[in-house]
């Protein structure tokens, strides 16, 4: 199909003018006009990249593209690198952000909560651009039990704070860097909240306010909402796809 009606597409389902982000949602770099085959990943690094050329990829689909706000916007150094790595390959690069944390069904909240066996998945409405989620466990679970349920589905051991005694069931969550939503997570009478990443004033607030938070990465966190989408287009046009998952620790 044709990088515009994809595009178009896109620009429809995914919902991106519902959104006030950081950076483009769409076509970040220009490549061929006819799209065939797409991989998807988590983060433009350049190892995605040589990954994207290697399997002769027309369209690259990420969640962490370029061109944030308040970056440096010359085109120097490794941003001249994979960029010019992804023009002399005549690859696409398409990057979604916030559209692909909020969507209903490709969205990375509602796929890690699909993924962790939450019950009764939804999103927080009107709050933080309907980011927040929220679903309960089928049972009352320690703390333990439900780090352990996050190593098993994340592949990797969370950072928990909060006080091991109090049994979890109400669990809201925002992928990514959302730790400062713990407070969101209070008001709405929650056990406990996920999100990727952790501050030093997180472990505060988590103990004074008497809730669970759970760090579980801001890669992990976010590697399922990509994916889905990949598979989504392949489904929906018969794009070939192929979803590479470069490991990131953080």
């Amino acid at each position: 199909m044709t990088r515009n009606d994809l595009l178009s597409y896109l620009n429809d389902y995914l919902m991106v003018s519902k959104y006030r982000d950081y950076a483009p949602n769409g076509l970040q770099v220009e490549g061929t006009a006819q799209i065939k085959k797409i991989v998807t990943g988590v983060t433009a690094s350049q190892a995605l990249i040589d990954a994207a050329i290697a399997e002769k990829a027309d369209a690259l689909f990420v969640h962490h593209g370029y061109f944030w706000k308040g970056e440096p916007q010359q085109i120097i150094g490794m941003k001249q690198r994979r960029i010019k790595a992804l023009l002399l390959n005549d690859i696409n690069l398409m990057g979604y952000h916030l559209p692909l944390d909020g969507h209903p069904e490709v969205g990375n909240n509602i796929q890690l909560g699909e993924k962790l066996g939450l019950e009764n998945i939804r999103c927080v409405e009107g709050v933080e651009q309907d980011l927040i989620w929220q679903g309960e466990t089928s049972k009352l679970v320690s703390a333990t039990e439900f780090s352990t349920l996050l190593s098993n589905v994340l592949q990797r051991e969370p950072m928990h704070m909060g006080d091991d005694s109090k049994l979890i069931s109400k669990v809201a969550w925002c992928t990514g860097g959302a730790q400062d939503y713990l407070d969101v997570a209070v008001g709405l009478g929650m056990d406990a909240f996920i999100s990727g990443e952790v501050s030093e004033r997180t472990y505060h607030n988590a103990i004074e306010q008497d809730v669970h938070y759970f760090a579980a990465g801001h890669h992990a966190t976010e590697r399922y909402g990509i994916e889905a989408l990949g598979n989504h287009l392949q489904e929906k046009f018969g794009l070939e796809h192929q979803f590479i998952d470069i490991n990131n620790p953080v």
